[in-house]
């Protein structure tokens, strides 16, 4: 999942809250009549969005220790009370994206009936955003132009400096903080939520690293689930050193599909009709920002921005205007128009810093690079696109001071059905996640868009998948138990390149895009 892209801002937080401190069997209570001090927003497209914090214990083994406070907000249910379902929770992935701006979103993206039944809330987890204390190390790590990414380059002593460097700022920044950031913290966290609201139940809704959260929360609080929805799935168990291993290979193959859209629009970028061609193309234009960026961005820059194409295919006009202006102009205007809107860091963004705590804390890494260098070097031979893009990225976990554990193992016991969707061809979460975590989760229903290579496949057009869920939120229908998968939905059309065959250098994507949930697991 990806990283450093701009997004929309949350809501302003208000200085609001409830403590969550009593203790029932060993576990943090909330005070029932205390509930939570909802405040306005002062949102002005949103004018019935409330905020507040909910303070938790920073160790929840010792609930009367030091707290941190977490950002929740809410769209209240319109609904008569006898049609209301409760609080849904809502999660775009990351780990440590905002999820605030999906309170209000959301249900703007639903049937006035579904959308007036529930609480829609939205939180940042612990050390992120606007949580306190907001978790931030270096916020310049990714400035361009970069070091390099390949090896061959003779980058990599620079680039473990670099990452080492980057560890011992969160290290000296964050110590108290950096043990307790775990998938269990933040979940753990959703119910000290849960309980806040006063509700016996919730629902959920998650994209990406989303669904880790909702299937990790599902397994430990198994009777507080009420409807829960799991939309590009990271497998139940697999280590996250693996995981990345399988998004090298499955960008690999989403780069090739773009360089094969490419070729078959030649008489609109004029790159050649072999795909092969395309790919050198893109190459060469790599090796050329090597020698001279543009600006800020380098190839390790240019990998980034190219890279968002995997997440939605809607991208892919923009980056191949992006390839085609270079290649047959030395125009660079698109390039750093795709840069500045998909790749550039945004300094007051800290969702790098919660992504290392949770990915390096929550399974083990190998902590010496001479493995990293070997097996990486046999996954390059098969994913040269994008292996040492993720492996620098994740360098971090090299060193990092939390020992890290194992992710919970989800079996699914004692669960309601849940609702679970997956590309076949998502690159940031790999089908085998989707299809590992309907077998461990029997009662769950599993759709799939065949062909489909964007991520977060919900509320992107296509009416098959989107039908599905609104069913489900609606009053829990389900599709029809059919084996592993349950439903098959065909993908959505790839974009028309013809649009931007009259104004190449300006190149933007047709359509209002939705809010991009941006997640960062990769």
């Amino acid at each position: 999942m990806r990283a450093r892209r701009r997004r929309r801002a949350g809501a302003v937080i208000a200085a609001a809250g409830v403590a969550v401190g009593a203790v029932v069997g060993g576990v943090p209570q909330a005070a029932a009549a205390q509930g939570v001090q909802w405040r306005s927003c002062a949102e002005p497209e949103a004018p019935t969005l409330q905020c507040a914090m909910v303070e938790v214990p920073l160790d929840h083994a010792r609930p009367d220790g030091r707290t941190v406070k977490i950002a929740i907000n809410r769209l209240p249910a319109t609904a008569p009370e006898g049609q209301r379902q409760g609080p849904i929770l809502l999660n775009p992935g990351g780990p440590g994206i905002s999820g605030l701006w999906m309170a209000s979103w959301i249900p703007s993206q639903l049937p006035p009936d579904v959308a007036a039944a529930y609480d829609w809330i939205g939180f940042d987890l612990r050390g992120s955003q606007h949580s306190e204390p907001r978790m931030s190390c270096d916020p310049h790590y990714f400035d361009g132009p970069r070091p390099d990414f390949q090896v061959s380059q003779g980058t990599a002593e620079t680039w473990l400096a670099k990452a080492a460097g980057y560890v011992r700022n969160c290290t000296e920044k964050h110590a108290e903080l950096l043990p307790h950031l775990s998938t269990v913290d933040h979940v753990r966290d959703m119910d000290a939520i849960r309980r806040a609201l006063g509700a016996e139940k919730i629902n959920f809704f998650g994209w990406s690293y989303g669904t880790t959260l909702g299937s990790t929360y599902a397994q430990l609080y198994p009777s507080h689930v009420r409807r829960f929805v799991l939309d590009s799935i990271v497998g139940p168990s697999i280590p996250w050193y693996d995981h990345n291993v399988l998004q090298d290979l499955q960008h690999e193959k989403r780069f090739k599909a773009f360089a094969a859209w490419v070729a078959k629009a030649d008489g609109v970028y004029r790159l050649g009709t072999d795909p092969d061609d395309v790919e050198d193309k893109w190459y060469a234009m790599r090796a050329s920002l090597r020698a001279h960026p543009v600006g800020r961005i380098g190839p390790d820059e240019f990998d980034d921005t190219q890279v968002a194409g995997g997440y939605n295919i809607l991208r892919w006009p923009r980056l191949a205007t992006v390839l085609s202006a270079y290649t047959n102009s030395k125009d660079t205007a698109p390039l750093v128009t795709a840069y500045e809107r998909y790749a550039a860091p945004d300094p007051t963004d800290d969702s790098f810093d919660l992504y290392n705590a949770v990915q390096c804390s929550d399974s083990k890494w190998p902590r010496d690079f001479r493995f990293w260098k070997k097996d990486q070097a046999k996954v390059n031979e098969k994913a040269p696109f994008y292996t040492y893009n993720n492996m620098w990225f994740n360098a971090a976990c090299l060193t990092w001071p939390v020992k890290a554990g194992n992710r919970t193992r989800i079996d699914g016991r004692g669960l309601p059905p849940m609702l679970l969707f997956q590309a076949t061809d998502d690159p940031a979460t790999p089908y085998e996640g989707g299809v590992d975590t309907a077998r461990a989760l029997p009662g769950a229903r599993l759709v799939v868009e065949r062909g489909g290579g964007s991520h977060a496949i919900t509320f992107a057009g296509n009416r098959c998948l989107d039908d599905t869920l609104v069913a489900y939120l609606r009053d829990g229908t389900l599709p029809a138990n059919r084996g592993l998968v349950d439903r098959t939905c065909d993908k959505l059309p790839d974009p028309d390149p013809a649009w931007v065959a009259a104004a190449p250098a300006v190149a933007a994507t047709p359509g209002a895009e939705r809010p991009d949930p941006a997640p960062l697991v990769r």
